[in-house]
């Protein structure tokens, strides 16, 4: 159901403002057709054991979260903020479900190892070649490696600022950065861990910048931001890890990351 610009921001004025049931539902069924866009694009090949109604109905979950928390008032499109947290939804249902199989997580953990370790032994990233040599793999599997760790949300930015929390709720990096009340901690500590995140984004290389910019503010797959780069998908994975490895490293000297 399509409602016009002018109705539209009424509904919004209507549910925000005033609590009511029925424009909440109106903005439900209104920006439905976002899960099913982002379920698209996210997962070109439904995982065996699932169909592609598990993955929408994950996405909607989402899209039900995204219509609760939005501020309005906020500098950010409701679109940009709802696919961060559709495609949040679903990328948990896949974890959860565990449809990786065991020796692709183990070869994922050592590919993070590894490129944690040649980044700390040179001061820069390892390049393909060297993870592939220190893993003692092709440099072509490495490459699927890192494809398939954006998949599984292995090296998740979400899942990296989660970890900063005891809390049992999924936090999403788009919700840290657009609504004061994302942080189980209190405003405070929400405050805190948006200027340390803002921080840390600051810091990066200007192509991992812009890779993080594109996937969770834009809406992009990894795909699509590879053909804005000229680069392969499979390098656009490599510079999102690399990114998610700076930050998580960046987050733990600032004492906001409790693992190892």
């Amino acid at each position: 159901m399509s409602i016009p610009r002018d109705h539209l921001q009424r509904t919004w004025i209507e549910y925000k403002v005033y609590k009511d049931p029925e424009a909440r539902v109106e903005l439900i069924n209104h920006y439905s057709y976002l899960v099913k866009i982002t379920a698209g694009r996210l997962v070109a090949n439904v995982p065996n054991g699932l169909d592609r109604d598990d993955l929408v109905s994950a996405g909607v979950i989402g899209l039900i979260k995204s219509v609760d928390q939005f501020d309005p008032s906020r500098d950010v499109k409701f679109e940009t903020y709802a696919i961060a947290l559709i495609r949040g939804a679903i990328l948990e249902m896949l974890r959860d479900e565990d449809w990786v199989p065991r020796s692709v997580r183990e070869k994922l953990r050592a590919l993070e190892r590894v490129q944690q370790s040649l980044e700390t032994s040179t001061g820069r990233p390892g390049t393909v070649r060297e993870i592939a040599d220190a893993m003692g793999l092709p440099e072509d599997e490495v490459n699927d490696l890192f494809v398939r760790a954006g998949r599984t949300n292995v090296y998740s930015l979400d899942e990296t600022i989660g970890n900063s929390y005891d809390g049992d709720d999924n936090v999403h990096f788009i919700e840290m950065i657009v609504d004061e009340e994302a942080s189980p901690l209190g405003e405070v500590e929400g405050k805190e861990l948006r200027r340390i995140l803002a921080a840390g984004v600051d810091r990066l290389p200007d192509r991992e910048r812009l890779v993080i910019a594109l996937y969770y503010f834009e809406g992009l797959t990894f795909k699509e931001i590879g053909k804005v780069l000229g680069v392969s998908e499979s390098r656009v994975y490599q510079l999102h890890t690399q990114a998610v490895g700076r930050l998580r490293s960046f987050l733990r000297e600032q004492g906001t990351v409790h693992v190892a």
